[in-house]
């Protein structure tokens, strides 16, 4: 695995990303995987404002979490291009889009350490200070002392000390210690109790009035209405929806989408 090539790399003209306003725009973008050319992503056009809070909803399978993975470029497109405040994101270095860009997935992974320790991952070298002000950022500092040991609390491989809450509360404390401009979430309330996605939401919120650009994958459409100011509907690749939560709601214009809110609803 060690040896195994890189494949996503620095453009020999990559320059640092200059984030001015956070506004992302996808051009025609296309995308499959390279190993079973299965087609996700089909001709997305979709222009993202800076400070908008973006919804992205649908069925399984249908492209939400791709769409989130090519923006810090886990994958290259296949097709078209992605651009923050008009860069291409492939002539950008990739150390300056991907501390740009934080990342707070549904499975959390932490290492065997402590609660600071793993926070600081996302920025190597973080002082306490940075530490704690990134959990007051994230609503967390009074959790985080409320632990057995506080910041210095073991948390155990792949964090097993820790309910799944906790982790995700982690991980969006350690996300939010770059100071990213623009911020992505997947499905990050899909195993939380009522109690904690409320918790969650309240961080969102508060990232929302600090004018970040937030990109927010959910089955979740009472979850949507309450973050986002625009929702797309996805599925098979394509964008097949979008409004308003409101509009998509209380007036789908399409069958799927119809079909997709009686479930969900």
């Amino acid at each position: 695995i060690i040896d195994t090539p890189v494949e996503i790399t620095d453009a020999p003209d990559a320059k640092p990303l200059q984030v001015e306003k956070g506004g992302i725009e996808f051009r025609d973008v296309s995308f499959e995987y390279p190993d079973d050319h299965n087609k996700v992503l089909r001709h997305v056009n979709l222009n993202i404002r800076p400070g908008e809070n973006l919804a992205l909803v649908g069925p399984s399978g249908g492209g939400k979490t791709t769409l989130c993975n090519l923006i810090p470029r886990f994958y290259d497109v296949t097709g078209g291009e992605i651009l923050i405040d008009g860069q291409d994101i492939r002539h950008v270095t990739l150390s300056s889009l991907r501390n740009a860009v934080g990342v707070v997935q549904q499975d959390v992974y932490l290492f065997s350490g402590t609660v600071a320790e793993n926070i600081a991952y996302g920025k190597p070298g973080a002082t306490r200070e940075e530490i704690i002000a990134a959990a007051r950022l994230a609503g967390a500092d009074g959790f985080v002392r409320e632990l057995k040991d506080g910041y210095d609390t073991y948390v155990g491989e792949r964090g097993v000390k820790l309910s799944g809450g906790q982790k995700q509360r982690i991980a969006m404390i350690r996300a939010l210690i770059m100071k990213p401009e623009i911020m992505l979430f997947d499905e990050v309330t899909a195993s939380l109790d009522p109690e904690m996605v409320r918790e969650v939401l309240d961080v969102m919120l508060d990232l929302a009035r600090e004018g970040k650009t937030m990109v927010i994958v959910t089955h979740e459409m009472a979850f949507a209405r309450d973050i986002s100011h625009r929702v797309i509907f996805m599925e098979g690749g394509y964008i097949v929806e979008q409004g308003t939560p409101e509009e998509v709601i209380n007036n789908p214009k399409e069958p799927r989408t119809i079909d997709f809110l009686s479930k969900v609803l």
